[in-house]
This record gives C-alpha cells, sequence and structure tokens, in this order.
C-alpha cells in the first residue's frame, strides 16, 4: 500500500496544494467569456470526469470520479464526488464542494480533503488516492488505448488502470472525459462507458442535457482492441423511464441506442443505481443518476454482450 504513497510524498501529489506555476489551461469553449456584443457570459464550467471499470463474467466493478469546475468572478467553485459499485450496491464515498480563488487554469482537477492526485508535468493526473483512517481507495492511470476529440473541445481518452482497495488490487480501463460549457451554452448532457469483456470498450456522450420535448444529439467511439470506432450522430432514446420523487422527475431506466449511419445499435438496461437530488426552490429539482447497465452493442464488427455505467443528470 505504500507504492503511491511513497511516490505521493517524494514526487508531487500534492503539487497544486504547494504552490508552484500553473500549467497551461484546458481548451474552453469556444467563444466562452463574451457575447456577440463583447460582453461577459456567466460562469464558464468545465468537466473531468475518471471512471475505472472491471467486466468479470455478469459482474462490474465500477469507481467513478466526478468533477466539475465552474469559474466565477470571486473564484472557482470545485465539486469533486466518488463512487464505488460492485454486487449491485453503491457507496458514495466522497462528496465535496469547495472554493478556490481566481484561476487561469480553472478546469485543473485539485485536491481537497481526503481526496489526493499523483500528476506528471504538464498536470496529467497518474493517480487518484483517497484515504479517511483505515479506509483506501487509489485508482492508477496507465497506457493510452485509445482517444478521440469533439466539436465542444471535449476529450475522450481510453487507458489502462487498476484499483487498489486494501492490499487487493483490480485491473481494468479507465476512462477520462473532459468538456466545457460557455456560461450561455446548454452544458453537456448524460454519457456512458460500457465494455464487453476486457478488449472491447464504448464511449457515449450528449451534446446537451435531455430534455423533455426533444432527445439530444449523441456521439459515440468503440475500442475493439485491434479498431476504432467513431459515431458522429447517434441517438440513446428512453425505453423505460422510473419515477423520482425527492427531484419530482423521471430517470431513465433502459435504452435504445442507434446511430444516424445505421452502422451500430443497441439496448441497456439498468440494474442498480445511486440517484440524487439536488438543492433548489423547485418545483423540479437537480439530479443526478449513477446506474450500473447491462446490455448489447452491435455493430459492423459483431454484436457485443456489455456492461457498464450511465451517467444521467438534469440541472
Amino acid at each position: 500500500m505504500s507504492r503511491l504513497r511513497t511516490l505521493a510524498c517524494s514526487l508531487v501529489v500534492v503539487i497544486f496544494a504547494c504552490g508552484g506555476s500553473e500549467p497551461a489551461p484546458l481548451a474552453e469553449p469556444e467563444g466562452a467569456g463574451t457575447t456577440a456584443d463583447g460582453g461577459a457570459l456567466e460562469a464558464p464550467s468545465f468537466e473531468q470526469h475518471f471512471v475505472f471499470a472491471n467486466v468479470s463474467g455478469d459482474s462490474v466493478f465500477l469507481v467513478p470520479w466526478l468533477v466539475r469546475m465552474t469559474s466565477r468572478p470571486d473564484g472557482v467553485v470545485r465539486e469533486a464526488r466518488g463512487w464505488l459499485a460492485r454486487s449491485g450496491t453503491w457507496d458514495a464515498f466522497f462528496a465535496e464542494e469547495w472554493m478556490t480563488p481566481p484561476s487561469r487554469a480553472p478546469a485543473r482537477f485539485l485536491p481537497h480533503g481526503n481526496l489526493q492526485l499523483l500528476v506528471q508535468e504538464g498536470d496529467v493526473v497518474d493517480g487518484i488516492i483517497f484515504e479517511d483512517g483505515t479506509r483506501s481507495l487509489e485508482l492508477t492511470l496507465g497506457e493510452a488505448r485509445a482517444s478521440w476529440g469533439g466539436p465542444r473541445g471535449e476529450t475522450v481518452e481510453l487507458m489502462e488502470g487498476a484499483a487498489f482497495l486494501g492490499d487487493d488490487r483490480v485491473d481494468g480501463v479507465v476512462l477520462h472525459m473532459t468538456r466545457a460549457s460557455a456560461g450561455a451554452e446548454v452544458p453537456g448532457g448524460d454519457w456512458a462507458l460500457v465494455m464487453s469483456g476486457d478488449s472491447v470498450s464504448f464511449v457515449f456522450a450528449a451534446d446537451a442535457e435531455h430534455d423533455d420535448a426533444t432527445e439530444p444529439l449523441y456521439r459515440g467511439w468503440g475500442d475493439l482492441g485491434d479498431r476504432q470506432l467513431q459515431w458522429p450522430e447517434m441517438h440513446m432514446e428512453w425505453t423505460a423511464a422510473q419515477a423520482f420523487p425527492p427531484a419530482r422527475r423521471d430517470v431513465p431506466a433502459s435504452w435504445r441506442l442507434w446511430s444516424e449511419d445505421a452502422t451500430m445499435d443497441g439496448e441497456l438496461h439498468a440494474v442498480s443505481s445511486d440517484i440524487q437530488a439536488g438543492a433548489g426552490t423547485g418545483p423540479l429539482l437537480p439530479v443526478r443518476a449513477l446506474f450500473e447497465v447491462v446490455g448489447e452493442v452491435s455493430t459492423d464488427a459483431g454484436d457485443f454482450p456489455v456492461h457498464g455505467l450511465v451517467v444521467h443528470e438534469r440541472r
């Protein structure tokens, strides 16, 4: 258990907390910070999400870290949340929101409290460490397997990874996804990581939040090990929903997938979840839902039974 902590102490796990020069910021969305008449937009926001996933038989082991930064004139509001999901049980083990001073690099992922980071030069995250007394959970990020970019400046990267719980090591895949939204721009919507075995992974992400009147457009990416696929226009239609009274909203329970070019289709079904309502004056409250899903994705390369994660959010 000393492998990352020893490196962290001797290298740069708390480099951000210790000061030093700031690296270049992540790319902001086009038009961020100004309106057509030159005025300032409100609160550009940035997301950095890390999801560790391991699929073994009919079981999936998930460690999602969801991170958001919102830049305001008086500082940067930062939110980080971590979950551990296995055998259908969700443990929301970390949930913190805090403010840091104004920064020219508000999109950086910073350590806080029981959350520490191992980083390389250039602000590249190598590891995420959570410690709280006798509880510890460490993620290490390895070599990249596949990477893509999107029209809104988002990046999607799949890499080798490992999770350490106590002395137990679990190998798997890590999704690292970044995206940004200008203040007047609809924020990015729901997204998913699903896997078939340890060599095939698919990522899907909506260009906007789900709306009761219109379905958002999705983009999709696939890593088949020896081949990479992209779908610039696809859909994830709700085929079933469930009521979530605390937020007075419905949330999805199953999805149908298909691409505009007819080269991909599939279906997903939620088998477990962690659903939380946010604060607000109502009548509809924000909601964030993480679903463990199973299903099948079919492409021109074959049919793939999949397990994984769908993240749904209404702000």
